[in-house]
């Protein structure tokens, strides 16, 4: 039998033999490929679950505006020790069905989609995998990962937890990170002394803290300071805060 089997691959010829060793190594190779990228996205997943226990030391975009600046605030703050208001605000300002939905809002990707593109979908999960474990920007790539992580987030961590996690990462101001640093910054209180008013005017300035102000809000900023006022309150009342209240 081993005979047989010498004599047919010398019957191969060079060009034969040549062409069976780079199927086997190619083979070897994508073995090994698949291999690391198990490794890889394991690893991955269980970074992501040690985040329902273990406060983020640092995020990926916080030390780039960190290397940028020089210095930046920041101080975490227990999510019991964050006023109410200022949960329910966030909520109402950037995830408003968080109670309800698995990590994504289908209903909102929908209008996303029937506007063009022009409002945003993402929910307060997705952008926590974003800051906690991506990068900003607008890549397929990062897309990709973010779509990826967010039923992980969703398995692992409460939606306290997701709440918490946020509301400690999120830029505020430039070189202003977490709604503690936030607090002290705009108006020289605690996260848990925030007043609706000031809750409202720092989640309005959420999508775009580097040209908002909560302390001198312009109209715009105004107006949407009061529509997540009542928003806050709205889903107060309908329940709709009761994943994460206690």
């Amino acid at each position: 039998m081993a005979k047989g089997k010498k004599q047919d691959v010398q019957e191969l010829g060079l060009w034969g033999r040549f062409k069976r060793i780079v199927y086997f190594k190619v083979l070897r190779l994508l073995g090994r490929g698949v291999r690391i990228a198990m490794y890889l996205a394991a690893l991955m997943i269980l970074w992501v679950a040690s985040y329902s226990l273990i406060n983020p030391p640092t995020t990926i975009y916080i030390q780039q505006e960190k290397a940028r600046l020089g210095s930046l605030k920041q101080t975490w703050v227990p999510l019991d020790q964050i006023a109410p208001v200022m949960q329910r605000s966030v909520v109402a300002a950037e995830d408003a069905n968080f109670c309800a939905h698995w990590g994504f809002d289908m209903e909102a990707i929908r209008a996303a989609i029937a506007a063009g593109g022009r409002r945003g979908g993402s929910t307060l999960t997705q952008q926590v995998v974003k800051n906690a474990h991506l990068w900003h920007g607008r890549t397929y790539v990062r897309k990709t990962m973010e779509a990826t992580l967010t039923p992980f987030v969703e398995l692992f961590w409460s939606k306290r937890r997701i709440l918490e996690v946020y509301l400690n990462i999120a830029e505020f101001d430039e070189g202003v990170f977490g709604v503690g640093a936030a607090a002290q910054h705009y108006f020289g209180v605690g996260a848990a002394e925030l007043s609706p008013v000031q809750a409202a005017r720092l989640a309005a300035i959420l999508p775009s803290p580097k040209s908002r102000s909560a302390i001198r809000p312009a109209e715009f900023t105004r107006r949407q300071a009061a529509r997540i006022l009542d928003g806050a309150e709205t889903i107060r009342r309908d329940g709709r805060a009761a994943c994460f209240e206690d």
